[in-house]
């Protein structure tokens, strides 16, 4: 009998679905949840939930839109210097002064292009540490979903919630250029051959970060202070990363807005605004152990991978800070953050064996699916909470509502007298507050303020008291929460909350 010869079908169509194509589900999966996270956000950034300090940006953008040489302090009616006039602020004040959109269509400009950085930027970064497709996206989402089972949203910090809070800040865009910087000086490390060009662009764009957003400049340091010592460059790459280094402190000396290097000497306020850092972490970030034994796994097979000697600065920066009392130096733990979470995503693709990466994706989806349970109410900010299932409008948590209707009266300059928690709005529409409603290191008698606004609204302050402390301040306005029988202030309007708009008589 004549021997069979090798069948020339083609593969069935269930056959190509095999592990080929498992692995291409692998990839296309993690991209479509973070395509769908981003749509999300340009829902958040339409909406533009206002929380924590979108007043104090939109008031600096204020500021520059009314004078770009000299806008004084974003906040009371006083000439000092703001770390807030940061460059990317400067470029935001320039379009609001072009333009005739308002300053919180501004920030929602400012909102994409920072988000667009930073999706951008954890591209290119993850691709100098992996070459797997599914490699960027699976770090996108860890970065924003591994975190813990208790909500926690601040500047600085990329869990989705407080992204969805920050996305306007600076702080989002100076992380997007980080991701950027860390991706070129790597790749710069990498080539021999770089030019004197490219590693003068690199200290350009490390000092643009640390005056956008200081203390995201320090975890851009701490990034890059990483990559230095894991490619442990020549005497040539050396001298010119010293160069790169001069020229950034040569550009951070000679901003005009304010003194950077004065911010080392900041005060206690800050240290104790900071001091919540340390509370909590178990439930703010306990999710992310899972990348601390990734980061393990990654040194057993690489003594020198920059993500375990980034995570190790962030680490003993965050630890000195907790134990000696500077609290501010907490700024510091997404450097830990970061590079832990990118290592529990590239360990699903980069692992040794195919059974032991599916064993880590297993458990890194699981860790994923409890980061976005905890974080599930952000879909309130795109959606509104009528639109969401109850048990996810539980986790909702509202914005603040804002003091629009005082514009139709209170116009731009105008000193308000009001307590803390409208000061922190207030001045984002145009007026100024007496005390700022956030802590000015630059302000000096930003104490002596405060203690006015505290005695103004005093129960037992006498009536002269309260007016000598208006003339004093040019108060114009008067935001309180209780009937006024003073005969110099007549009521104007009511906003929410039974908060009543009074108008100081001359």
């Amino acid at each position: 009998m004549r021997a069979e010869s090798p069948s020339t079908e083609k593969p069935s169509a269930v056959a190509r679905t095999g592990p080929a194509g498992a692995a291409s589900a692998g990839r296309a999966l993690p991209q479509a949840v973070v395509a769908l996270l981003l749509v999300l956000m340009l829902f958040v950034i339409v909406r533009l939930p206002w929380a924590g300090d979108l007043g104090m940006h939109a008031a600096t953008v204020q500021r520059l839109r009314h004078s770009l040489l000299h806008p004084g302090n974003p906040l009371v009616d006083a000439g000092t210097p703001s770390p807030y006039y940061s460059p990317w602020m400067v470029l935001l004040g320039c379009v609001a002064r072009i333009t005739s959109l308002s300053v919180f269509d501004v920030l929602r400009i400012g909102a994409l292009a920072g988000l667009a950085l930073l999706a951008t930027g954890v591209w290119r970064y993850v691709r100098t540490l992996s070459a797997h497709r599914a490699a960027p996206a699976l770090a996108f989402l860890a970065l924003v979903l591994l975190w813990g089972p208790q909500l926690f949203e601040w500047s600085g910090f990329l869990g989705l919630n407080s992204l969805a809070l920050t996305v306007a800040y600076p702080s989002v865009f100076a992380l997007g250029l980080s991701f950027h910087f860390w991706a070129w000086l790597t790749r710069s490390l990498r080539d021999g051959a770089t030019g004197w060009g490219t590693w003068l662009g690199l200290g350009v764009l490390w000092a643009l970060v640390l005056l956008s957003h200081q203390f995201t400049g320090v975890v851009a340091t701490l990034g890059a202070l990483a990559v230095v010592i894991a490619a442990r460059p020549g005497r040539q790459a050396l001298l010119r990363l010293g160069a790169a280094l001069a020229l950034g402190v040569v550009l951070l000396w000679l901003w005009p807005y304010y003194d950077f290097f004065a911010l080392f000497s900041a005060g206690a306020d800050l240290e104790a605004i900071h001091r919540p850092l340390y509370g909590h972490l178990a439930g703010r970030f306990g999710l992310v152990l899972l990348g601390v034994a990734a980061l393990g796994l990654r040194w057993r097979r690489d003594r020198w991978d920059p993500l375990v000697l980034f995570f190790l600065l962030g680490a003993l920066v965050f630890a000195a800070g907790g134990l000696t009392g500077h609290y501010s130096w907490g700024r510091a733990l997404p450097a830990a953050l970061i590079p832990a979470q990118l290592a529990a995503a590239l360990e699903a693709v980069s692992a040794g064996r195919r059974s032991v990466r599916a064993g880590w994706a297993c458990v890194l989806g699981a860790a994923l699916a409890v980061g976005a349970w905890t974080q599930a109410g952000t879909l309130g900010y795109a959606l509104g909470r009528d639109a969401l299932p109850a048990a996810v409008a539980a986790k909702y948590h509202q914005p603040w509502v804002g003091y629009q209707w005082l514009t139709p009266w209170v116009k731009y300059g105008d000193v308000v007298m009001a307590g803390t928690w409208p000061a922190r709005q207030i001045p984002a529409y145009g007026p100024y507050t007496v005390a700022p409603g956030y802590p000015d290191v630059f302000l000096p008698d930003a104490a002596r303020r405060a203690a006015a606004v505290r005695r103004f609204f005093a129960a037992g302050t006498p009536d002269e008291t309260r007016r000598g402390i208006a003339r004093e301040y040019h108060v114009r306005w008067v935001v309180g929460g209780r009937h006024s029988t003073e005969p110099w202030l007549r009521q104007v309007a009511t906003g929410p909350g039974g908060q009543v708009l009074y108008e100081v008589m001359r």
